[in-house]
């Protein structure tokens, strides 16, 4: 049995409705926001620094209470799932492996991909860990959280910098996904080609052997 552990966003579930709801409340055209994320994404930088252009000196968890105290907080629904999530990971837990969701993301999203009820054996982020990619105790947390010797332990993202490179540097096995803004933007690179595996859909992960 092999544990194939997911990242999430990006990986299962499409951005959109985030970056969208954050151009919406910070009330500017949601065209704006996306150019701005693909901007510093290009720059190597973190793409919470779209929203620090917009709007100098902004308190992130400060706006992000704001919006969840006026029920405009995050969401994620089926439609927010890439196509390809609830057949993939059926086929792998059909296969006989462990499959776990764990990224950086708040505690509040780990709720709402449980309540999807995902066919995954659990899900963790990095807002309920307290830890979070790319530092090695992430990973460290993934290995105890998987039960698993990180040589048996895949884990998928999109994003090199943040998942390939610190997995491997952790001892785990690796699957770069080409999709989303990263996955693409820096799918040639020499991180994304260091990965065991570079795929184009989860579908491929089922043909992947030790």
């Amino acid at each position: 049995m092999l544990t194939f552990a997911l990242d999430i966003g990006e990986t299962i579930v499409r951005d959109d409705r985030y970056w969208g709801s954050w151009a919406d409340w910070l009330d500017v055209p949601r065209h704006t926001l996306s150019a701005l994320v693909g901007a510093v994404v290009a720059q190597g930088r973190d793409n919470a620094d779209a929203l620090r252009l917009l709007k100098p000196g902004i308190d992130l968890a400060a706006e992000y209470d704001a919006r969840e105290a006026a029920g405009l907080g995050e969401r994620i629904e089926e439609e927010d799932l890439y196509p390809d999530v609830r057949p993939a990971l059926t086929a792998l837990q059909e296969a006989g492996h462990q499959v776990l969701i764990a990224g950086n993301q708040t505690a509040r999203v780990a709720e709402l991909l449980r309540a999807l009820r995902l066919p995954v054996a659990s899900v963790a982020t990095s807002g309920e860990w307290g830890v979070a990619k790319p530092t090695p105790d992430f990973f460290t947390r993934l290995a105890n959280f998987a039960e698993s010797t990180p040589d048996r332990i895949i884990y998928v993202g999109d994003h090199p910098a943040n998942d390939i490179t610190p997995a491997q540097a952790a001892g785990f096995r690796t699957a770069h996904i080409r999709r989303g803004p990263l996955g693409h933007l820096w799918a040639d690179s020499p991180e994304a080609a260091a990965a065991d595996w570079r795929i184009s859909t989860l579908a491929e992960l089922a043909t992947i052997t030790l």
